[in-house]
């Protein structure tokens, strides 16, 4: 598969948008801003540097295709100083602290990043003209999870047992209260959003199950499992992105009843526990995978029970996952077999971007495929 990028097709909302989008460095920010690009936005990234190394930030050279600008959110004055030589229209705050074992040795710098950076972007968005949107991406681990069987529904209390679920919690308050104190009768609409576990190619980043299983694979190594019993609900990462650019489609619309909170998460049956998505990563690898090993160390409390519910997303949005759990897994190995044989990561990122699209089909740019973007 091939894609032609900045061909938008017609009729697509994002053509020419001044589009900002924080922590673009990042996984899910190189995936979003690739994809926005390819849609003829106009986008600006704000970022610290790509958090691993290798990244798919510097695989996709994604620095000389938007406008990258490089700092920090827990820094006002360079938020505000992005924000308002950007003039974006739509705002997209994925910048984060994204680790849960991470947080337990750095409470401060994700309370700081995920608390007070969403902080500074708000407030930098309400000082600033032509803000039509912002889209803040928070966690499926932002409620008080009881690990109980029932999905969680955006109405659910706020909580967090670690320091990263607590500051995206936190993270949704501050949200909640913007959007209550300041941006009620007029200013920017704000919408909060929360997925599941995001999978997909072009991740490396330390303590998360699929980089682990793929650099282990990569090695002819034995991955180490922490917590095969625990269940996640696992989605690739453009069933999220796609959820996050139809309800910012909606904000740029002026639809305020989209200003709101919203869960993107996979289907009920694709809420797998740790030890299945092994298994299938092992038998979609193929030669060179090696058995899981059980971790031995000192393991810091993790949520074992967490789904979501949907429904809302479904019946407003129209939105559906459009990968099982099985396609979303080959994909992750088709990316990483496909750049480990020399084919060029950007091009092989947005062949898979142009094929969710044609798959999923939400009859929006951040469903329906664009013309003349794919090629067999």
């Amino acid at each position: 598969m091939l894609v032609s990028e900045g061909n938008p097709g017609a009729g697509n909302p994002w053509a020419g948008r001044r589009v900002l989008v924080t922590g673009h460095s990042g996984f899910k920010g190189s995936w979003l801003a690739l994809w926005l690009h390819a849609l003829g936005a106009e986008v600006t990234g704000f970022a610290l540097p790509a958090p691993t190394d290798p990244s798919l930030f510097e695989a996709a050279q994604l620095a000389g295709l938007i406008r990258h600008v490089e700092g920090d959110v827990r820094d006002p004055a360079a938020v505000r100083r992005v924000v308002a030589e950007a003039r974006p229209e739509m705002i997209f705050h994925l910048a984060a602290q994204p680790l849960v074992r991470l947080s337990y040795r750095e409470p401060v710098e994700t309370y700081a990043t995920n608390v007070m950076g969403t902080v500074h972007v708000l407030e930098a968005a309400r000082q600033a003209e032509g803000v039509a949107g912002i889209v803040c991406v928070t966690s499926d681990k932002c409620y008080e999870n009881r690990e109980w069987v029932w999905p969680y529904r955006e109405s659910d209390p706020m909580g967090g047992h670690d320091p990263y679920s607590s500051s995206k919690g936190c993270a949704e308050l501050v949200v909640s209260a913007y959007r209550n104190s300041f941006f009620s009768e007029g200013g920017p609409a704000v919408a909060s959003v929360r997925a599941g576990n995001v999978i997909g190619g072009g991740d490396w980043a330390e303590d998360r199950l699929v980089p682990d299983l793929v650099r282990a694979f990569r090695q002819g190594a034995a991955p180490v499992i922490r917590s095969p019993e625990a269940v996640r609900p696992w989605q690739h990462v453009l069933e999220a992105l796609g959820g996050y650019l139809m309800i910012a489609e909606r904000l740029l619309a002026g639809e305020a009843r989209f200003a709101d909170a919203w869960n993107f998460g996979p289907a009920d049956d694709d809420a797998r526990p740790v030890s299945w998505i092994v298994d299938r990563m092992k038998a979609a690898w193929g030669d060179g995978a090696s058995a899981a090993m059980p971790f031995s160390g000192a393991r810091p409390h993790e949520a074992g029970l967490l789904r979501l519910d949907c429904s809302k997303a479904r019946a407003a949005l129209g939105w559906r996952p459009a990968l099982a759990l099985e396609d979303a897994i080959d994909w992750i190995v088709e990316w990483h077999r496909a750049v480990d044989d020399g084919h060029n990561p950007r091009a092989v990122t947005l062949a898979q971007i142009a094929e969710y699209r044609r798959r999923a089909g939400h009859g929006s740019a951040a469903g329906a495929p664009a013309a003349g973007t794919m090629a067999a």
